[in-house]
């Protein structure tokens, strides 16, 4: 069997890059800058994406590209990682059960982009228009279907014809989109102010929280302890240069981020003088699309908006898809035809528990959380900074840095080697236990984050 690869760098760089610009970078970022100081939070971000984000983002594509093995699984076991091993079930067990309920909030987008494309957009302005949406038992199913068939679809033409050239055509899309949404929003009455409050610097904000808040938002953009990096590490050509692939990727992801701010911070501002600036479903389907209506040409832009969202819901999504097809391919030895029937049936299922959550099953709650929260705290604030974790150790303890460092000057000159080193032997995984210490304090309200 033909094994993968994309059939460039400008591939990798564009399918990582959409893999880690998702519903993070756009309904989270902005409420964080907000929250956080504006112009201070940006400082803090940037600081620790190039540093933190890139020790992490290079040491599992560079254990993926190094061991040539798709899977977290089969790459921790060709190391020999001991026991450490289940850093390898842990890292391919968050995309599994990621990917049904990310579909679901993805066919949520898909659901609004389809109103402001048929004209209904003002019915989106009511205050309970998106609290009745999920709570119909049949239409977030359908729109689930719709969002799901859409990755298998992709899946389904391969990594070459269909997930690459998907990042190759919808990422300088999804920023010409971001841009002109941004641009546009600086022309509504009052928005400048919220630019004046996005980018000032605030001394008073550079504490602790801020830094930790900016951790745990480069965990949630950068695609970090799920497997996806390793699987597209995999994919990529040993004479492709990995540390400037990494820098790329890292300016891409910085400034989509960025833009997501600009495009939200101001409108909100100019809308409610920042008084709504929330994060998650309240602030994409419920607060934007009353700012919308307010604008001159609201329609438009909303359709744009949600446009750019779905792109962006669509490019994370089918990065989950990805590395699930390497992981089930590998775990029941079957070919990508079969994993990729397995997935979708996966998918679509427990997605679809995830949708009547919210209406017929609502009566299912774990410790108060609903299905998708629950989902949603065991991956992200529990398995995806352990598995992270334990890459981090595979390195230093198992691994040894030397073996990483030279998987990355097959391709580099490795500018930041001496950062790399310093950064993984005594830093990486101290600001991993502070985010997995954090996610739980925070999922159980003791802190605020």
């Amino acid at each position: 069997m033909e094994k993968n690869k994309f059939s460039s760098r400008i591939g990798f760089v564009m399918a990582v890059a959409g893999s880690a610009v998702g519903l993070g970078n756009i309904w989270r970022f902005p409420y964080l800058a907000a929250k956080y100081g504006g112009g201070t939070f940006l400082i803090v971000y940037i600081a620790l994406a190039l540093t933190i984000g890139f020790t992490l983002l290079v040491s599992e594509t560079a254990i993926g590209r190094m061991t040539g093995a798709p899977s977290p699984i089969k790459a921790y076991r060709q190391l020999k990682a001991g026991k450490l091993r289940f850093g390898g079930y842990i890292n391919a067990l968050v995309p599994i059960l990621i990917l049904p309920y990310y579909s679901a909030i993805g066919g949520w987008v898909l659901k609004y982009f389809y109103e402001y494309l048929t004209g209904n957009s003002q019915a989106l302005v009511a205050p309970d228009y998106f609290g009745s949406f999920i709570s119909n038992p049949l239409q977030p199913v359908i729109f689930l279907m719709a969002f799901t068939g859409i990755c298998y679809a992709i899946i389904t033409q391969g990594v070459k014809d269909g997930i690459e050239k998907m990042s190759l055509i919808l990422m300088p899309v999804l920023i010409v989109l971001a841009v002109f949404i941004s641009g546009y929003t600086l022309t509504t009455p009052g928005a400048m102010e919220g630019v004046k409050y996005y980018l000032s610097i605030k001394p008073e904000y550079f504490n602790i929280s801020t830094v930790v808040a900016a951790l745990g938002q480069i965990f949630y953009s950068l695609s970090i302890g799920m497997g996806i990096l390793i699987t597209f590490g995999s994919y990529m050509d040993k004479k492709d240069d990995l540390e400037s692939s990494i820098g790329q990727i890292e300016i891409m992801d910085t400034l989509i981020a960025f833009l997501a701010g600009m495009m939200i911070i101001p409108a909100v501002f100019a809308f409610s003088n920042g008084a709504n600036v929330a994060a998650g479903p309240s602030l994409m389907f419920i607060t934007l699309p009353q700012v919308f209506a307010s604008m001159a040409f609201g329609n438009i832009v909303g359709l744009v908006f949600f446009l750019l969202v779905f792109f962006a819901a669509l490019t994370s999504a089918v990065s989950l898809y990805e590395a699930n097809v390497a992981i089930v391919e590998e775990v029941f030895q079957i070919g990508r035809k079969k994993a990729n029937h397995m997935l979708f049936v996966w998918t679509f299922g427990i997605g679809m528990l995830v949708a009547l959550g919210f209406n017929v099953l609502s009566f299912v709650q774990v410790a108060g959380m609903s299905i998708l929260d629950m989902l949603d705290f065991v991956t992200n604030s529990i398995f995806m900074p352990i598995g992270a974790l334990c890459t981090v150790l595979l390195i230093v303890f198992v691994v040894k840095t030397d073996k990483i460092v030279a998987e990355v000057k097959v391709s580099s000159k490795f500018i930041r080697e001496k950062v790399y080193r310093f950064l993984v032997k005594y830093i990486a995984a101290p600001a991993l236990i502070v985010i997995l210490v954090s996610f739980i304090l925070a999922s159980l309200k003791i802190i605020s984050i």
